[in-house]
Order: C-alpha cells, then structure tokens, then sequence
C-alpha cells in the first residue's frame, strides 16, 4: 500500500558504535529504510543535524532491504542487543511494539513545550497513540481521495466530479468513462491491505466502525457495509465499469496511459502522473449524506531504548527532524504531504502546490481523514479476512452480506484468541 517505500537497497547497516561508553559524542543509530533521492535527503539532514549539535553523531542507514521486513529485523537486533535508536515503522505495528520494553514511551516528548504536537494532524496522532501512551513520531503521512483524467472526462462529455459528489455518482461518472477500451475506475483485489483500506471509508461515512470500543469484537458486518460493497459488486459485473487488479499493480499505470478514468488512490501517485504528462484533477471520496471521510496511513519513527544518553539524543533529534523547516525538506521536497499544518505556511508548501497541482486537496483532505487500522493487535490478519470477503464480492460475484458475515466470524476468532 504504501508509496515510496517498498523497494530498497541497502546503503549502510549501523548497530553499534565506539561512542557508546559514556564519553565524547553520542551517537545514534538510525534505520530509515529510505532508498535514492529520499536517502540523500535523509543524508543531508542527518549531517546539518550533527554539525549543529557537536555533541551527537546521528549514523543514517537503511536497516533492512524492504520496509515490510523492519519489524522483523528490529525483533531481532532487539535479541541480540544491538538495536537501533531510531527505526521506520508501519502505523500498524504501533500495537505490536507498545508491548515491548525496549520501546521508548515519548509521550513526555511530544507534550513537552515547543515540541508543537496539537499541530500533527489527528489521523497522525491517533496511530501513534496505543492506551494513551505514544510511542511513534510521525515520518510520513497520506490520504486516499479520486484521481481523474479530465481529458477522458472531457472525450466523454461527463462534468468533472464536485466535492458533493455521492458514490451513486461516482457509480454513474464511471459507467459513463466506460467506453473504447477504457474503463471508469479501478480496484486493487489483492486481498491485502490495498484492498482493505479503500473499503474502510464507505463503512465510516455511513456511521459505521471496523471493531467494538473494547476491540474485542469485529463491528464491520451492517447492512450498511453490505451495500457498499455491492455498489462495487454491481459495478464490475453489471456496468463492467471497474477494472479488478488482481496484482495490485497494474491499474496505475493504466490510468499513467490513459484507459482508466479515474484511481482511488495517494498524493504518492501524482509524481508517476505528472512525468506520463496526464491532465488529471483531485478530489474529495464519494460520500453519503454529505460525509466525505478517508483513510490515512501514517508511519512512524520509533526509539528503542539503548540507555538514557542514546534515548536522549534520539528524541532530541526526532524533535528537531520534525520541526515545519525540516519538514519542509523531508516530507514536502520529497512529494509527501506535510507532517505539520505550519508547514503550509511556508514558501516550500507553495512551491510544492505548484510543482504537484490539487495536491492541497490531498493536503486539506487530512481534517476528513481517520487512521487506517484499529489498534488492535491482530489486525494484519483481521484485515485478511475482510480482504477476502471483498475480493470474493467483486471478483466471484459473492453478495455482500454472505461474504462479510463468513469474514466477521472468522474475524471475531482472530479477535479472542
């Protein structure tokens, strides 16, 4: 699912350092699973950082050769003593790591004056956040809205879609892109998360909730969920107006090649957008009754505890990386949305609104925006069951209320084990 940070080489591996005794400058392990442009980023911060901090030496390196594998590898320096003091890692792992002792509490950190926590966006905050206790500073973060060719819209004589929009419209804008080889939309059937997370904003819009307030039980199963679904359903079978990715990575470069109309998809996907030279337009999700909630999927940078001189300089340093100015650099120079509201304040966010047209929807797109995954611990495999309950909806034909309820049953024994 996520943008720019699944295919990675390594450039460096960093556990331990002779500066760790207690004398001269303390330095700072940091796995940041970047690769090419955005590890030279990470580069150039890391050394204006130590250059302006004499005291401290942050050691950049990327940790693992896929971001899916950095739990898994942290899991086991954690074993062998030789863990990094700052690691990047998926908002859904949050649940996971606050069970860990070795994961530093940073609430104190983000609470502290000056540090600006009210100014991260709420869908950042509350993945962070597990039992009140914080235990990841944001590293990046994103939101899902509509993608669309106005050159299609405009060969097919359809309006462009306004932020009132209904998904009865965008059922019937797609119908009507649907012509020539070209289809209206697209839909990831992977299963996975990238199926999952589109499906989650129509079940909030309509009231709804993906677990019980004690997360002991699945709450998705609702007939309002049901004809959700089946509006996909219906529109992949009967209007044949959905192409179904069953890989997952297909149906952006469709739409980079124009035979797709319109993506449900992240401000990750304009760069891609933008060089294949499409005239396209960003909005706002569909909604019902005027409700246009998204989905994000914050990451996090985490500290684990090396002692309290590297948990010092870790936390120090993720204060200063996190600032609006560094910020700046980071996330918006790199085609990411900004981490912080001030950001937007800058001249680099008006440069970057220029450099990535309607991307300020994405950006305003943040205040509809909830986190993407319940802090439950089991939910990688709760997701699967739900996964395959709208795989089997929109590419076997299954209704929606058979699929869902198979896949609450199996989610709710995932739920209690």
């Amino acid at each position: 699912m996520k943008r720019l940070l699944l295919s990675l080489v390594v450039l460096a591996s960093a556990c331990g350092s002779p500066a760790q005794d207690g004398t001269g400058p303390v330095e700072v392990v940091w796995w940041h699973g970047q690769v090419e442009t955005q590890a030279e980023a990470i580069k150039k911060l890391a050394a204006d950082y130590n250059a302006t901090h004499p005291g401290v030496k942050v050691v950049p390196a990327v940790g693992t050769t896929n971001v899916d594998d950095m739990l898994q590898k942290v899991q086991a320096a954690l074993a062998g003593g030789k863990a990094p003091d700052i690691a990047y890692m998926y908002g859904s792992w949050m649940p996971h790591l606050a069970r860990s002792p070795k994961t530093v509490d940073l609430t104190a950190t983000v609470k502290a004056p000056g540090f600006g926590w009210d100014d991260f966006w709420p869908s950042e905050r509350a993945v962070s956040e597990v039992n009140g206790k914080v235990v990841g500073i944001p590293a990046v973060v994103d939101n899902l809205a509509v993608i669309y060719n106005k050159k299609l819209f405009d060969a097919a004589g359809v309006p462009y879609p306004d932020k009132d929009w209904t998904w009865d419209d965008f059922r019937a804008t797609a119908a009507k892109l649907t012509r020539d080889g070209v289809y209206g939309t697209a839909y990831p059937v992977t299963g996975g998360e990238d199926t999952v997370w589109r499906f989650w904003p129509m079940l909030w819009q309509q009231g709804g909730k993906i677990v019980s307030d004690d997360g002991k039980k699945s709450a998705f199963n609702t007939p309002q969920a049901a004809q959700a679904l089946d509006l996909w359903g219906a529109m992949a079978r009967q209007d044949k107006s959905v192409y179904l990715d069953q890989n997952g990575e297909k149906f952006l470069p469709l739409f980079q090649s124009g035979k797709i109309g319109m993506v449900i998809a992240g401000p990750w996907a304009l760069l891609d957008v933008i060089d294949h030279k499409i005239s396209y337009g960003v909005q706002l999700l569909p909604g019902y009754d005027g409700n246009h909630e998204t989905v994000a999927g914050p990451d996090n940078w985490v500290v684990f505890d090396n002692g309290a001189r590297r948990t010092k300089a870790a936390t120090d340093f993720l204060t200063w990386l996190t600032r609006p100015e560094q910020d700046a650099r980071w996330s918006v120079a790199l085609g990411n949305l900004p981490l912080r509201e001030a950001t937007t304040a800058l001249p680099a966010y008006t440069q970057f609104t220029k450099d990535f047209p309607d991307v300020e929807v994405f950006t305003a797109n943040l205040d509809n925006a909830r986190q993407a995954r319940p802090a439950v611990r089991a939910y990688p495999e709760f997701s699967e069951k739900v996964g395959n309950a709208i795989t089997q909806t929109l590419v076997g034909g299954t209704p929606a209320a058979e699929t869902l309820a198979k896949a609450a049953t199996e989610a709710d024994a995932v739920l209690t084990r």
